[in-house]
């Protein structure tokens, strides 16, 4: 039987972390960007100094999913003010759900959309929130699924290359 086990990460795991996210976001964009873009922005984004300093901010928080005691992915949510848009105080936004790509279709996604629902209520918040890349269509029909609703948009770099994400709301009732 396999155990699904969702555990918070501290400043130690920043090696760990940096090592996931490059791994994840690499499986998932790699053959849609140019390798100086991605790269760039991997160094930008994972750099051991930015994941210290995310990791040090109260407002934000990391979970390592495992799947039987291997570690498969990892959940980022922001509250208030580390949010990535300016959002009201009754949002909570999930900045990031990456999951090795030999553990997609497992459900480990949803147990992480669950855990980040679960944070929500327990931090009294109405509304959760995401971005989510427009060309990114498995994800967008896997939260489309769950709930949310397309709100918005936004842009971002991605090395010298301007993308869109798309902004996804879900009410919590």
């Amino acid at each position: 039987m396999m155990t699904i086990k969702i555990e918070k990460c501290t400043l130690k795991d920043s090696h760990q972390l940096q090592e996931v996210s490059c791994e994840t976001f690499s499986e998932t964009f790699k053959n849609q960007n140019t390798a100086e873009n991605m790269n760039a922005y991997l160094e930008k984004a994972f750099n051991l100094q930015q994941l210290e300093k995310e990791l040090s901010n109260p407002s934000s928080q990391f979970f390592f999913i495992y799947l039987s005691n291997e570690l498969a992915g990892y959940l980022k949510i922001n509250l208030n003010d580390a949010q990535s848009e300016e959002m009201s105080d009754e949002y909570l936004e999930i900045e990031r759900i990456y999951i090795k790509s030999h553990f997609h279709h497992l459900g480990l996604g949803k147990s992480l959309l669950n855990k980040a629902t679960d944070l929500a209520m327990e931090f009294s918040k109405k509304k959760i929130w995401l971005g989510v890349w427009e060309k990114n269509e498995n994800a967008i029909a896997f939260y489309k699924k769950l709930g949310f609703v397309q709100t918005g948009s936004h842009f971002f770099y991605m090395g010298d290359e301007e993308q869109m994400d798309i902004i996804m709301t879900k009410s919590l009732g």
